[in-house]
Protein backbone atom coordinates (compact mmCIF):
# COMPACT_ATOMS: atom_id res chain seq x y z
CA UNK A 1 0.00 0.00 0.00
CA UNK A 2 1.24 3.63 -0.97
CA UNK A 3 1.27 6.56 1.27
CA UNK A 4 -1.90 8.22 0.46
CA UNK A 5 -2.16 10.57 -2.36
CA UNK A 6 -6.27 12.10 -1.97
CA UNK A 7 -7.18 14.46 0.78
CA UNK A 8 -9.85 13.36 3.68
CA UNK A 9 -13.03 14.34 2.32
CA UNK A 10 -12.66 12.25 -1.11
CA UNK A 11 -10.69 8.88 -0.78
CA UNK A 12 -9.18 7.62 2.50
CA UNK A 13 -7.56 4.72 2.19
CA UNK A 14 -6.44 2.55 5.40
CA UNK A 15 -5.16 -1.06 6.59
CA UNK A 16 -6.82 -3.25 9.07
CA UNK A 17 -4.23 -4.96 10.91
CA UNK A 18 -3.69 -7.08 14.33
CA UNK A 19 -1.46 -8.26 16.52
CA UNK A 20 -2.68 -11.22 18.86
CA UNK A 21 -6.22 -9.76 17.85
CA UNK A 22 -5.36 -6.47 19.44
CA UNK A 23 -6.79 -4.53 15.97
CA UNK A 24 -6.11 -1.27 14.43
CA UNK A 25 -6.64 1.15 11.51
CA UNK A 26 -3.80 2.45 10.24
CA UNK A 27 -3.55 5.21 8.03
CA UNK A 28 -0.56 5.91 5.57
CA UNK A 29 -0.43 9.90 5.31
CA UNK A 30 3.41 10.15 4.81
CA UNK A 31 2.64 11.96 1.80
CA UNK A 32 -0.52 14.53 2.80
CA UNK A 33 -0.42 14.90 6.69
CA UNK A 34 -3.77 14.08 8.29
CA UNK A 35 -6.12 15.88 11.07
CA UNK A 36 -9.36 13.80 12.13
CA UNK A 37 -11.72 14.92 14.56
CA UNK A 38 -12.43 12.63 17.64
CA UNK A 39 -16.32 11.92 15.99
CA UNK A 40 -14.65 11.00 12.48
CA UNK A 41 -12.36 8.49 14.82
CA UNK A 42 -15.15 7.40 17.13
CA UNK A 43 -16.98 6.18 13.86
CA UNK A 44 -14.17 4.73 12.27
CA UNK A 45 -13.99 2.68 15.45
CA UNK A 46 -17.61 1.76 15.36
CA UNK A 47 -17.58 -2.09 14.80
CA UNK A 48 -20.87 -1.97 13.77
CA UNK A 49 -21.08 1.25 11.48
CA UNK A 50 -17.30 1.55 10.53
CA UNK A 51 -14.33 -0.54 10.74
CA UNK A 52 -13.46 -1.14 13.93
CA UNK A 53 -10.12 -1.01 16.11
CA UNK A 54 -8.34 -0.85 19.29
CA UNK A 55 -6.40 1.66 18.34
CA UNK A 56 -5.73 4.02 15.41
CA UNK A 57 -2.33 4.60 13.74
CA UNK A 58 -1.10 7.19 11.68
CA UNK A 59 2.14 6.79 10.09
CA UNK A 60 3.24 10.54 9.35
CA UNK A 61 6.55 11.83 8.36
CA UNK A 62 9.23 12.98 10.84
CA UNK A 63 12.55 13.57 8.71
CA UNK A 64 14.05 10.47 7.69
CA UNK A 65 11.90 8.15 10.12
CA UNK A 66 8.35 7.93 9.90
CA UNK A 67 6.88 8.90 12.81
CA UNK A 68 3.39 6.93 14.81
CA UNK A 69 0.35 8.52 16.47
CA UNK A 70 -2.02 6.79 18.31
CA UNK A 71 -5.76 7.07 19.01
CA UNK A 72 -7.71 4.95 21.33
CA UNK A 73 -11.35 3.96 19.82
CA UNK A 74 -12.56 6.65 21.93
CA UNK A 75 -11.09 9.41 20.70
CA UNK A 76 -8.26 10.05 22.69
CA UNK A 77 -4.49 9.93 22.01
CA UNK A 78 -1.93 7.94 23.28
CA UNK A 79 1.74 8.01 23.22
CA UNK A 80 2.47 4.72 22.77
CA UNK A 81 1.27 1.25 21.35
CA UNK A 82 3.50 -1.89 21.01
CA UNK A 83 1.33 -4.09 18.85
CA UNK A 84 0.60 -1.52 16.49
CA UNK A 85 4.39 -0.76 16.53
CA UNK A 86 5.22 -3.92 15.50
CA UNK A 87 2.20 -3.96 13.08
CA UNK A 88 3.06 -0.86 11.50
CA UNK A 89 7.04 -1.52 11.38
CA UNK A 90 6.69 -4.70 9.20
CA UNK A 91 4.43 -3.62 6.77
CA UNK A 92 7.26 -0.74 6.29
CA UNK A 93 10.29 -3.00 6.65
CA UNK A 94 8.18 -5.45 4.18
CA UNK A 95 7.96 -2.44 1.75
CA UNK A 96 11.47 -1.52 1.92
CA UNK A 97 13.21 -4.76 2.24
CA UNK A 98 15.05 -3.92 5.53
CA UNK A 99 15.05 -5.99 8.59
CA UNK A 100 15.47 -2.93 10.67
CA UNK A 101 13.63 0.20 11.30
CA UNK A 102 13.68 3.54 13.15
CA UNK A 103 9.99 4.96 14.34
CA UNK A 104 9.45 8.05 16.34
CA UNK A 105 6.58 8.00 19.24
CA UNK A 106 5.44 10.58 21.17
CA UNK A 107 7.00 8.09 23.33
CA UNK A 108 10.31 8.85 21.75
CA UNK A 109 12.52 7.09 19.34
CA UNK A 110 11.87 3.06 19.08
CA UNK A 111 13.96 0.58 17.38
CA UNK A 112 11.88 -2.55 15.84
CA UNK A 113 13.31 -5.82 14.14
CA UNK A 114 12.39 -8.19 11.76
CA UNK A 115 13.41 -11.90 13.60
CA UNK A 116 12.33 -14.18 10.90
CA UNK A 117 9.66 -16.57 11.63
CA UNK A 118 6.81 -14.21 11.30
CA UNK A 119 7.87 -12.31 14.02
CA UNK A 120 8.65 -8.49 14.89
CA UNK A 121 10.59 -7.03 18.06
CA UNK A 122 10.08 -3.66 18.96
CA UNK A 123 12.53 -2.17 21.97
CA UNK A 124 9.29 0.17 23.63
CA UNK A 125 12.41 2.41 25.84
CA UNK A 126 13.19 2.09 29.25
CA UNK A 127 9.66 1.89 31.94
CA UNK A 128 9.08 5.01 33.89
CA UNK A 129 9.35 4.32 37.62
CA UNK A 130 8.82 7.20 39.54
CA UNK A 131 5.32 8.62 39.89
CA UNK A 132 5.95 11.87 37.86
CA UNK A 133 6.85 10.21 35.03
CA UNK A 134 4.28 7.37 34.89
CA UNK A 135 1.76 10.14 36.17
CA UNK A 136 0.97 9.39 39.56
CA UNK A 137 -1.17 12.09 41.29
CA UNK A 138 0.77 11.69 44.40
CA UNK A 139 3.99 10.36 45.38
CA UNK A 140 3.33 7.15 46.81
CA UNK A 141 5.51 3.39 46.20
CA UNK A 142 4.83 2.82 42.56
CA UNK A 143 5.75 -1.10 43.50
CA UNK A 144 2.65 -1.47 45.60
CA UNK A 145 0.35 1.22 45.50
CA UNK A 146 -1.98 2.10 48.46
CA UNK A 147 -5.13 0.61 46.59
CA UNK A 148 -6.77 -3.14 47.56
CA UNK A 149 -4.68 -5.04 45.92
CA UNK A 150 -1.22 -3.95 45.83
CA UNK A 151 -1.10 -3.33 42.26
CA UNK A 152 2.12 -1.56 40.49
CA UNK A 153 2.71 0.94 38.72
CA UNK A 154 4.05 1.74 35.62
CA UNK A 155 4.82 4.15 33.02
CA UNK A 156 5.91 2.61 29.47
CA UNK A 157 4.87 6.21 27.11
CA UNK A 158 1.22 5.34 28.95
CA UNK A 159 0.45 4.41 32.52
CA UNK A 160 -0.68 0.83 33.57
CA UNK A 161 -1.71 -0.25 36.72
CA UNK A 162 -1.23 -4.70 37.07
CA UNK A 163 -2.61 -6.57 40.04
CA UNK A 164 -0.78 -9.73 40.32
CA UNK A 165 -3.83 -11.80 41.25
CA UNK A 166 -3.93 -15.82 41.91
CA UNK A 167 -6.26 -16.55 38.84
CA UNK A 168 -6.46 -14.23 36.58
CA UNK A 169 -9.55 -15.76 34.72
CA UNK A 170 -11.78 -15.07 37.75
CA UNK A 171 -11.49 -11.49 37.88
CA UNK A 172 -14.78 -9.60 36.44
CA UNK A 173 -12.28 -7.90 34.17
CA UNK A 174 -15.31 -5.48 32.52
CA UNK A 175 -16.17 -3.91 36.19
CA UNK A 176 -12.92 -4.08 37.91
CA UNK A 177 -11.15 -2.49 34.61
CA UNK A 178 -13.66 -0.03 34.32
CA UNK A 179 -12.85 1.34 38.28
CA UNK A 180 -9.60 1.22 38.19
CA UNK A 181 -8.88 2.84 34.78
CA UNK A 182 -10.58 6.60 36.55
CA UNK A 183 -8.99 5.89 39.78
CA UNK A 184 -8.42 9.46 41.36
CA UNK A 185 -4.27 7.96 41.81
CA UNK A 186 -4.43 7.97 37.68
CA UNK A 187 -5.09 11.85 36.56
CA UNK A 188 -4.32 10.67 33.06
CA UNK A 189 -6.39 7.20 33.18
CA UNK A 190 -4.87 4.00 33.22
CA UNK A 191 -4.41 1.03 31.55
CA UNK A 192 -5.50 -1.81 33.48
CA UNK A 193 -4.17 -5.66 33.90
CA UNK A 194 -4.96 -8.47 35.74
CA UNK A 195 -1.59 -10.80 35.87
CA UNK A 196 -1.36 -14.58 37.54
CA UNK A 197 2.08 -16.11 37.58
CA UNK A 198 1.26 -19.70 35.96
CA UNK A 199 4.96 -21.34 35.61
CA UNK A 200 8.58 -20.13 35.11
CA UNK A 201 9.05 -16.66 33.72
CA UNK A 202 5.17 -17.70 32.69
CA UNK A 203 2.41 -15.21 33.18
CA UNK A 204 -1.53 -15.01 32.56
CA UNK A 205 -2.64 -11.48 31.71
CA UNK A 206 -6.00 -10.05 30.42
CA UNK A 207 -6.06 -6.76 29.98
CA UNK A 208 -8.48 -3.52 30.04
CA UNK A 209 -7.26 -0.79 28.15
CA UNK A 210 -8.07 2.88 29.09
CA UNK A 211 -10.62 4.62 26.45
CA UNK A 212 -11.20 1.15 24.57
CA UNK A 213 -12.27 -1.28 27.78
CA UNK A 214 -11.24 -5.47 27.18
CA UNK A 215 -8.77 -6.24 24.41
CA UNK A 216 -7.12 -9.60 23.50
CA UNK A 217 -3.83 -8.65 23.85
CA UNK A 218 -1.68 -5.30 24.35
CA UNK A 219 2.00 -5.19 24.12
CA UNK A 220 2.96 -1.70 26.34
CA UNK A 221 0.08 -3.67 28.89
CA UNK A 222 2.85 -6.77 28.31
CA UNK A 223 5.53 -4.86 29.13
CA UNK A 224 4.19 -3.12 31.98
CA UNK A 225 3.94 -6.12 33.01
CA UNK A 226 6.69 -8.23 32.60
CA UNK A 227 8.22 -4.81 34.13
CA UNK A 228 6.36 -5.27 37.57
CA UNK A 229 7.27 -8.73 37.90
CA UNK A 230 10.34 -8.75 37.96
CA UNK A 231 10.69 -5.53 40.20
CA UNK A 232 8.60 -7.87 42.36
CA UNK A 233 10.32 -10.64 42.17
CA UNK A 234 7.89 -13.35 40.75
CA UNK A 235 9.87 -13.31 37.48
CA UNK A 236 12.96 -12.70 35.65
CA UNK A 237 13.59 -9.79 33.23
CA UNK A 238 12.80 -12.65 30.30
CA UNK A 239 8.79 -13.74 30.45
CA UNK A 240 6.46 -15.29 28.20
CA UNK A 241 2.56 -13.37 28.73
CA UNK A 242 0.01 -15.82 27.72
CA UNK A 243 -2.92 -13.17 26.17
CA UNK A 244 -6.57 -13.48 25.53
CA UNK A 245 -5.41 -13.82 21.83
CA UNK A 246 -2.03 -15.36 21.71
CA UNK A 247 1.47 -15.37 23.55
CA UNK A 248 4.20 -12.29 23.42
CA UNK A 249 7.38 -12.62 24.79
CA UNK A 250 8.44 -9.41 26.72
CA UNK A 251 12.89 -8.96 27.72
CA UNK A 252 13.70 -6.13 29.95
CA UNK A 253 17.05 -5.76 28.89
CA UNK A 254 19.39 -2.49 29.43
CA UNK A 255 18.63 -0.55 26.61
CA UNK A 256 14.72 -0.97 27.06
CA UNK A 257 11.17 -2.94 27.48
CA UNK A 258 11.62 -5.59 24.20
CA UNK A 259 8.25 -7.18 22.72
CA UNK A 260 8.47 -9.73 20.20
CA UNK A 261 5.31 -11.63 18.39
CA UNK A 262 3.59 -12.03 15.25
CA UNK A 263 1.44 -9.30 12.98
CA UNK A 264 -1.29 -10.08 10.77
CA UNK A 265 -2.07 -7.28 7.67
CA UNK A 266 -5.62 -8.39 7.08
CA UNK A 267 -6.80 -6.06 4.25
CA UNK A 268 -6.76 -3.06 2.71
CA UNK A 269 -9.70 -0.29 1.70
CA UNK A 270 -10.56 3.14 1.40
CA UNK A 271 -13.40 4.80 3.39
CA UNK A 272 -16.55 6.07 0.96
CA UNK A 273 -16.85 10.24 0.17
CA UNK A 274 -20.54 9.32 2.07
CA UNK A 275 -18.66 7.98 5.15
CA UNK A 276 -16.31 10.71 5.29
CA UNK A 277 -18.95 13.68 4.55
CA UNK A 278 -21.48 12.29 6.89
CA UNK A 279 -19.00 12.83 9.76
CA UNK A 280 -18.48 16.65 8.30
CA UNK A 281 -21.87 17.66 7.78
Amino acid sequence: MRPMTADLKTNLPFMKMHGLGNDFVVLDARVHALSLAPALIQRIADRNRGVGFDQLAIINKNGNNPHLTFYNSDGSTSAACGNATRCVARYLMAGSGETQITLTTDRGTLQAEDIGGGLTAVNMGPPQLDWRDIPLAKDVDTLALPIDGTPTATGMGNPHCTFFVEDAEAVDLAQRGAEMEHHPLFPDRTNVQFASHIGPNLLRMRVWERGVGITLASGSSSCATAVAAARRGLTDRRVQIDLDGGRLLVDWRSDGVWMTGPTSHVFDGHFTAAFLEQETA
